[in-house]
């Protein structure tokens, strides 16, 4: 019996696919447009190249993912499964409620926030933005946004190119920004995030970057239990 619903229900047969731990993830980075390798590790930094390179692999044979050259992308089955990762990322924005700890990690917002330039709002030439964030461990405390004309880079060691401006605030006070929980002018107006550089930059800072996709997705409104 168990075997028989197995073959029969698409919604076990897809789960059997995607149910694998890393295996969303790895859509929604391919989704965001990352293509090589290393661009899709550096979108799930605590997964091991071995098991990304499998789940990748196991994608490839489900028809999900085409391998061109050192090129990973999308087929039409793996683009339609975009309202599948969109509809989660609204659920869990929804949903699930603060943060964690543990979820809070200083590459990934900074990978997200460098697809999410608004180059018309950033300056002309390179812009070096240095993201100083004094509550996490050292070897996590500093990461460069280097900006140029449109294209956007994260680095996790100095560029070796003169910062324009500095971002100083807890990680999880950039998060909440990121995320839409938290305002830039309420943030800078309280000092929570802090800005140092020429006046016109540090005015500029908030418009270079727009929110996450997902910023927008209203919040329920919680109750409390019963007393």
């Amino acid at each position: 019996m168990g075997a028989s619903y197995y073959q029969f229900c698409p919604v076990a047969k897809a789960m059997e696919l995607l149910d694998e731990r890393w295996t969303l993830l790895i859509v929604r980075e391919l989704l965001a447009g990352s293509e090589r390798f290393n661009e899709v590790r550096r979108g799930v930094p605590r997964m091991s190249p071995t098991l990304l390179a499998k789940r990748l692999n196991q994608l490839v044979r489900a028809g999900v993912v085409a391998r061109r050259g050192d090129r990973y992308v999308l087929t039409p089955a793996g683009e339609e499964l975009r309202p599948v990762v969109e509809a989660l990322a609204v659920w869990g924005v929804r949903w699930i409620g603060e943060l964690g700890e543990r979820d809070l990690d200083p590459k990934l917002l900074l990978w997200d926030m460098r697809r999410h330039v608004d180059a018309g709002a950033a300056p002309a030439g390179r812009t070096v933005v240095l993201f100083h964030f004094p509550d996490v461990p050292p070897a996590t405390r500093d990461w460069w946004l280097v900006l140029n004309s449109g294209t956007a880079d994260v680095c996790d060691e100095d560029p070796g190119h003169e910062v324009s401006v500095t971002v100083t605030a807890p990680l999880r006070a950039m998060v909440e920004i990121w995320r839409g929980d938290l305002a830039w002018p309420d943030a800078l107006r309280a000092g929570t995030v802090e800005l140092h550089g020429p006046e016109h930059l540090r005015r500029g800072v908030p418009t270079w970057f727009t929110l996450s996709p997902f910023a927008a997705v209203p919040r329920p409104v919680r109750t409390g239990g019963a007393a």
